[in-house]
């Protein structure tokens, strides 16, 4: 199920092609040979319209480069990776002349999975061939560009202590539900945040999570609610519950089981734009798949200027 509506175009435009493509891949990431492999193969689907390879590390000037790419004619800048570097790339293309595209190669793929590409680098670069631009708004937090989800507290500290479990012993399902007993353990207190809304509306309240999405596709795979605050173009907003240690393990596994359920496990706001107050001076920050020590207040906001996202045909798209 495609988490972007298509637009009804009653007399679609002739399809002049995409390309030429910049194809953007992460030097830290991606570099065992099978998604090597797979980012040739696909390479060579788009070089049918022009696809130029660079590669790009964190702490380099992204915008800049991707700048100097359209000056040279690129019309699409597609992120060859997991959910991490196809947020780096939308954030430095928005508001830049080119359209986003994205070849799954990370471990989720969330994005590309919404859009309905398959999960395929090869086919899904046959399918971008194929595709239309749309535009699309897409969340911020603190003027960063996120395209699935932001959050802090519980669920940023569960994706730390899973990163560290797997560094350690590898990426096994045990290890995940062990994670999340080691969080659980280490999380004793539920945070104090101040909410203010566009309105002015303000309201203080304790939670163990805070968890802003905007991916539909993210959000049915994890059976929660909000779907409808997405398609109206507004932000998910879920405060989880739970101030006992016995409720809040209950949270953590119900988080990691996909079995939280809304009014019993968290409550559910939908806004335009929210700003958070937090009593920590630097809390932990995830948002897609990366994760930061930020300081606040932390302003999550629908952004007014559209980015354009290659989209398959409905006919073509995964559902």
């Amino acid at each position: 199920m495609a988490q972007i509506a298509y637009p009804q175009d009653p007399q679609p435009a002739p399809h002049t092609g995409n390309g030429p493509f910049l194809v953007i891949a992460n030097k830290g990431s991606g570099t065992n040979a099978r998604d090597g492999e797979a980012l040739t193969r696909a390479l060579e689907v788009l070089s049918d319209e022009d696809a130029r390879l660079r590669h790009w590390a964190p702490g380099e000037d992204l915008r800049a480069l991707i700048a100097e790419e359209i000056r040279r004619g690129a019309r699409t800048v597609v992120a060859a990776g997991g959910d991490g570097t196809v947020m780096a790339v939308a954030d430095a293309l928005h508001g830049q002349d080119a359209a986003l595209a994205a070849l799954p190669l990370g471990t989720f793929n969330y994005f590309t999975r919404g859009l309905g590409l398959p999960e395929d680098p090869e086919a899904a670069a046959r399918a971008l061939l194929e595709a239309r631009p749309r535009e699309i708004r897409v969340a911020t937090v603190n003027g960063r560009v996120f395209l699935n989800n932001a959050s802090l507290g519980i669920y940023p500290a569960i994706l730390k202590e899973r990163e560290d479990v797997y560094r350690r012993f590898g990426r096994r399902r045990l290890m995940a539900h062990w994670s999340v007993v080691r969080t659980f353990w280490r999380f004793q207190n539920p945070m104090r945040l101040t909410l203010t809304e566009k309105d002015g509306t303000t309201r203080s309240l304790r939670t163990p999570l805070l968890f802003v999405a905007r991916s539909s596709y993210q959000l049915e795979r994890f059976h929660l609610a909000g779907q409808s605050a997405i398609h109206r173009d507004r932000l998910a907003v879920l405060l989880g519950r739970g101030n006992s240690r016995a409720a809040l393990f209950r949270l953590c596994w119900r988080l990691i089981t996909r079995r939280m359920e809304e009014g019993r496990d968290y409550e559910l706001i939908e806004a335009e734009a929210i700003r958070v107050e937090t009593a920590s001076s630097r809390p932990l920050l995830a948002f897609d798949g990366e994760k930061r020590r930020t300081r606040p207040p932390l302003d999550f906001a629908m952004d007014e200027v559209p980015l354009q996202v290659l989209l398959p045909s409905p006919e073509e798209a995964q559902q």
